[in-house]
């Protein structure tokens, strides 16, 4: 389970419902479906006569329903907490005749954020592996002082830092995604 993708699906279902009941206690309320239900308790039903009358079985198959629904919600929660999407290893494409080649994907991280931190007007970088181990994406994260030069920055990462991360997976078409982000004060500068 894709947990950003779950996560953003099941609030926005959630968000949906909440809504849908606050608008419907909303009309409720104003008498938009008649004065006499305006002006009922909400005790005052016949799904809560119907509760009343089933307590002998109906209990304890709400309580089975909310354990499913607590653990499920425990699944949900290890999921967003622990499934980050990051690869340990990465298999590099070539001659499979002497064997399969796997570069640990922290070194690959490690090279290309060092190089990247090299350049000129660079405050930081980050990397990461996302993907399957034969089909890896990079996501890399720089930012650059306020007053750098970014086209010469881009062009820099694109052509250098980038191209080697291709060039040591043998992936002359690796997918990567490059956020550029200036940072908010000045950095130091040498006069």
């Amino acid at each position: 389970m894709h947990a950003d993708r779950a996560n953003r699906v099941a609030l926005a279902i959630l968000g949906l419902v909440l809504l849908g009941l606050g608008v419907a206690g909303l009309l409720l309320g104003a008498g938009v479906f008649g004065g006499p239900a305006a002006h009922r308790t909400l005790v005052d039903n016949d799904v809560v006569r119907f509760v009343i009358s089933q307590r002998d079985w109906l209990w304890p198959v709400l309580a089975v329903l909310a354990v499913v629904v607590a653990l499920l919600a425990l699944r949900w929660l290890l999921a967003v907490l622990f499934s980050t999407g990051r690869l340990a290893g990465i298999r590099v494409a070539g001659d499979r005749a002497a064997g399969r080649t796997t570069l640990v994907s922290a070194a690959l991280v490690d090279a290309v954020s060092s190089e990247i931190e090299q350049y000129r007007g660079v405050r930081s970088a980050r990397t990461g592996v996302e993907g399957d181990p034969a089909d890896p994406r990079l996501a890399v994260t720089v930012r650059a002082d306020r007053d750098a030069d970014l086209a010469a920055l881009h062009h820099d990462i694109e052509h250098n830092a980038l191209a080697h991360a291709r060039h040591a997976l043998d992936a002359p078409d690796l997918p990567i995604r490059l956020n550029l982000t200036t940072a908010r004060r000045r950095g130091p500068r040498v006069t």
